[in-house]
């Protein structure tokens, strides 16, 4: 096995990208108990009178071995009479809620409304599920992200799924970050003396990480552990390897790279790896003072997620032990 079993680990994510070294994470761990996935919320939003939680449903899904493999998101073995009765009743068919994918959100819903937290919701379910790993959202309070476009302001999931990401990215907000708390679990893993790392999956900085950092107090609390915090970047030969990463930054005047994924994170971040394709930049990356770790990060099959979870935490081992 890769780590020892006293040893616990957090993993910030989004969605598919992060869930995917998520699994690998929880594979290659001797206790995957000692794993606290720390989910972005910024994607949440209500739909059809229902709370949907996308990055945390996919990571649940994921590590129950349930998750669509052809989506990333969504689960296996799907059907879709809900939706389609629900267009033949005139109703918003934009955003599609699979018939078991509904059962979620149902019981989210029902729970949240008699007065459970999103924290003791999720932890619920996940165990449910038979996720060994602790999934945990970033906050209790919400905290949706707006994506400012060039047609006006988009609420995170119009802009994504409903208009496909067409418009052109100015920016975005967090709204509520400002009056939002870390979630207790959060917090709680952070603090743990025997933290071992803490791992920025490879997800898209601006719209499943930096929700994360705009709740105050988790970069301060990041900076005060003592454990290496390790960012992945998502882009891969200047292109993302799923989403709009690299559309946005483009947009936004960005050059995709993973020397820009590691820019972002300046200040915040120990250790940085990057793919193979990219190994040019590395000593560009390693003249800002961040170690670098050079691998093959592209997650196709279980190999590969597994591959990279032990490259990860190896990196992380070096990077803790020169202190």
């Amino acid at each position: 096995m890769t780590s020892s079993a006293s040893v616990s680990y957090v993993a910030l994510s989004g969605g598919v990208g992060g869930a995917k070294l998520a699994l690998g994470l929880c594979d290659v761990l001797e206790d995957p108990g000692r794993l606290t996935v720390v989910a972005n919320t910024g994607d949440d939003f209500e739909h059809l009178g229902l709370k949907v939680c996308p990055d945390i449903d996919t990571l649940t899904y994921t590590l129950a071995g349930l998750a669509n493999s052809e989506t990333g998101w969504g689960r296996a073995g799907e059907s879709g009479a809900f939706m389609e009765a629900l267009g033949a009743l005139g109703g918003e068919t934009w955003f599609f809620l699979g018939d078991k994918d509904l059962a979620m959100h149902v019981e989210r819903s029902r729970r949240l409304r008699a007065g459970e937290s999103l924290s003791a919701v999720t932890s619920e379910l996940r165990a449910r599920f038979g996720v060994r790993a602790h999934i945990v959202p970033m906050s209790d309070d919400p905290v949706p992200t707006i994506v400012e476009t060039e047609e006006g302001p988009l609420a995170f999931q119009h802009y994504f799924v409903r208009e496909r990401c067409r418009p052109r990215v100015l920016g975005f907000r967090h709204e509520g970050a400002a009056q939002a708390r870390p979630s207790a679990g959060f917090l709680d893993a952070l603090a743990a003396p025997d933290l071992g790392a803490v791992i920025i999956c490879p997800s898209n900085p601006y719209i499943s990480i930096d929700p994360i950092l705009a709740v105050p107090g988790v970069r301060a609390a990041l900076t005060a552990c003592e454990a290496p915090v390790v960012a992945i970047s998502p882009i891969i030969g200047g292109q993302a390897v799923k989403g709009p990463t690299a559309k946005m930054m483009a947009e936004r005047g960005v050059a995709p790279s993973a020397a820009a994924i590691a820019e972002h994170y300046a200040g915040l971040i120990d250790g940085f790896v990057l793919d193979e394709a990219d190994r040019d930049a590395a000593a560009v990356i390693a003249a800002t003072g961040v170690v670098v770790e050079v691998t093959a990060t592209m997650m196709t099959a279980r190999a590969d997620k597994q591959a990279l979870a032990r490259a990860v935490l190896a990196f992380a081992e070096r990077i803790g032990a020169a202190g």
